[in-house]
């Protein structure tokens, strides 16, 4: 009789949480993204985020109260996202603000935030001034940035000591931030005589054939590359109908992540240098536990979306218990300096500058059964890969 009392007394326990907060007033967090324009990486970006609210509500939720996403699309325009992120704030009344793809997006919703008084996470925008060149009190930024995924690809690039590098991006903030911070770091650690081509194109819109003929044309040692999605891949596919990649490095940020990488298949470029996320090869306790309850609830494999998304909502909920309110000063407050447990391991929030210790996996390009994989991967710790304090302190405005 005694297990069966025991058996009934814990699920009496859970009956009263789960009423509790079924009458609890939510804690809504209002999430914009460009959900239509960059769906290979924010539908699993969504399903991250719907496993990590799922947790949290079944462990009885953040101070009492559930968590509920309140989701809108921004149209991937910075118009549009500041109009969306105000009618979550003052029509959906959202406690924070979460999410935002590109950098010219994330930049215009920090800023909103900042007139606000509202938190916000900028959860994938990778642009560097988001925390600082522009960065404010309100704005915390998730994934490593564009500098510190470029640093962490350098050392290779200066270990086979090429002179004559091709730089090929996206022409917006993303593509120009990756093209100077690598141009930065390589005149850094190689100096003398190296030198750089640069080719930019149209975000989305990428004319490949001209832009591979104008590498082959300019004759580089190595290629520095900052596409992603489908201009990735009809870069990727030019280049190998064109012969511009036969013996000749490439180092390309982000190609490793399986939205961009998958598509290729059997088409992916091996040999390549790249960052990004060899999900069924990491096997350390957190990976494995979010990696089998992920595949559990969506019967299917994560994205770095996945991971990113989740890890956004779990800093946002580990937030609100250290504060113990909503408040948005308070938030902000317990932001700084908080530690959350990531499938990438725990990261902090940095209190100088509002940027966490995220890393990612760098390694090369392989082809095996098929479809494209990352081989001889490491994780680059992003505290790693950080500007100093000073250099912090000489270029993110004072709060």
């Amino acid at each position: 009789m005694k297990p069966l009392l025991g058996l009934f007394r814990a699920l009496s326990v859970a009956a009263i949480l789960g009423s509790t907060l079924a009458v609890a007033q939510p804690i809504r967090l209002g999430e914009l993204n460009s959900y239509k324009t960059f769906a290979a990486f924010l539908e699993p970006y969504r399903k991250g985020m719907e496993l990590a609210v799922e947790e949290v509500n079944r462990a009885g939720g953040v101070i009492g109260r559930p968590l509920e996403l309140i989701v809108r699309d921004d149209n991937g325009n910075a118009g549009d996202a500041v109009r969306v992120a105000e009618e979550l704030l003052a029509r959906e009344k959202a406690d924070v603000l979460m999410g935002t793809f590109s950098s010219a997006v994330g930049l215009a919703v920090a800023d909103f935030a900042r007139q606000r008084h509202a938190l916000f996470l900028a959860a994938e925008p990778l642009t560097d001034k988001i925390v600082w060149e522009n960065g404010n009190k309100y704005t915390f930024r998730l994934r490593p940035s564009t500098y510190m995924q470029t640093a962490m690809l350098v050392p290779d690039a200066v270990r086979l000591n090429k002179r004559r590098w091709a730089i090929v991006y996206p022409n917006y903030e993303y593509g120009t931030a990756a093209t100077a911070a690598f141009k930065q770091l390589m005149i850094a650690r190689q100096p003398g005589g190296i030198e750089f081509v640069e080719i930019a194109a149209p975000l989305g819109k990428i004319d490949a054939g001209p832009v591979v003929q104008a590498l082959l044309d300019a004759k580089p040692d190595a290629i520095f590359s900052s596409l992603f999605a489908g201009d990735l891949a009809k870069f990727v596919r030019e280049g190998e109908l064109r012969g511009l990649f036969k013996d000749r490095p490439v180092f390309n940020l982000l190609a490793g992540e399986p939205e961009y990488l998958d598509p290729l298949k059997d088409e992916a470029p091996a040999g390549w240098y790249v960052t990004g996320y060899p999900w069924s090869a990491i096997a350390t306790p957190e990976h494995r536990r979010f990696l089998e309850a992920y595949q559990a609830k969506f019967h299917d494999y994560p994205r770095q979306g996945s991971v990113v998304g989740y890890s956004a909502v779990m800093s946002v909920a580990a937030a609100i218990r250290k504060a113990n309110s909503t408040d948005a000063d308070k938030l902000v407050a317990a932001m700084k300096g908080l530690r959350v447990d990531t499938p990438f391991g725990r990261i902090t929030y940095r209190a100088i500058d509002h940027q966490s210790t995220m890393g990612a996996f760098v390694g090369r390009l392989a082809v095996k059964g098929g479809k494209g994989v990352m081989v001889e991967w490491k994780y680059a710790n992003g505290a790693d890969y950080l500007p100093s304090d000073d250099w912090v302190r000489a270029h993110r405005p004072a709060e």
